[in-house]
């Protein structure tokens, strides 16, 4: 499974943590490693990954995000 780590701006407590674990969740295929203050680990059950749609899931939630170089 292809794994990526997502960095995420607007993120400041455990609560933003937690809006960004169920935004991620909510992404079909996603797996959630690990979500900490800034960025996000994910893998996903298909290849390619679709970052588009996890960017996309945070962007509703409030946050933008964008693939790790």
């Amino acid at each position: 499974m292809p794994e990526f780590i997502l960095q995420i701006d607007g993120m400041h407590c455990g609560a933003c943590v937690r809006r960004v674990t169920e935004a991620l969740k909510s992404v079909e295929g996603a797996v959630v490693n690990e979500v900490r203050v800034g960025a996000a680990r994910l893998t996903f059950n298909r290849d390619p990954a679709p970052v588009d749609l996890a960017v996309a899931a945070l962007a509703k939630a409030g946050f933008t995000a964008r693939l790790e170089a």
